[in-house]
């Protein structure tokens, strides 16, 4: 639906997304992010039955984004395996400190039982970074074996990254030296024996 307010579902995805780095997930409401957007409190309910279904768009749209994000990263490094995966592993942590609330709501939804389109739209960013592994495998970058397994190394060390900066443990300005380390250390500890 679009009108004087433009594309309304997209307005309150937007919404949703400046009050959740506000104020978290527990301060959302339909009411607000109506009254936000300039629209009636029934609005919203035109485009989401309910605040689940408005945050569980933003997860899938999340996921799309840091899927983009990750995708123009390896589009635009050079062809080196080495640099493919630092491009991956800076464009994960930037998307992941810039959009921390986003990121967190991304992964608890994720998980839920009834969340099917999450986990779907969670599967193109986790896809193309396993894609990303089974190349460096086969060009012998990588040792052989599950990349999986691998991957979930590699999703541990990003993920504790960006939680150490988003934590405010560790200084933003330290992230281009930290992302440097950890890639020189994922592929030295992931070389063929």
């Amino acid at each position: 639906m679009t009108g004087p307010h433009g594309n309304l579902r997209t307005a309150f995805l937007d919404a949703a997304e400046r009050a959740l780095r506000e104020g978290g997930p527990d301060r959302l409401t339909l009411r607000d992010l109506a009254r936000e957007v300039g629209v009636t409190h029934a609005a919203p309910r035109r485009h989401f039955s309910n605040l689940q279904g408005l945050l569980d768009a933003l997860a899938e749209t999340g996921f799309a984004r840091l899927h983009t994000a990750l995708h123009t990263a390896l589009a635009g490094a050079d062809r080196g395996f080495a640099a493919r995966i630092r491009a991956a592993m800076t464009a994960y942590i930037r998307f992941a400190t810039d959009n921390a609330a986003l990121v967190d709501l991304m992964y608890t939804s994720k998980h839920r039982p009834d969340a099917t389109r999450i986990a779907v739209a969670a599967q193109a960013p986790f896809g193309l970074m396993n894609e990303l592994i089974i190349e460096g495998q086969e060009q012998g970058e990588l040792q052989a074996g599950a990349p999986e397994q691998i991957g979930i190394v590699l999703f541990a060390t990003l993920q504790g990254i960006a939680s150490l900066i988003n934590g405010n443990i560790v200084k933003p300005d330290l992230l281009d030296g930290l992302v440097d380390a950890a890639a020189d250390q994922f592929l030295r500890g992931n070389r063929p024996r």
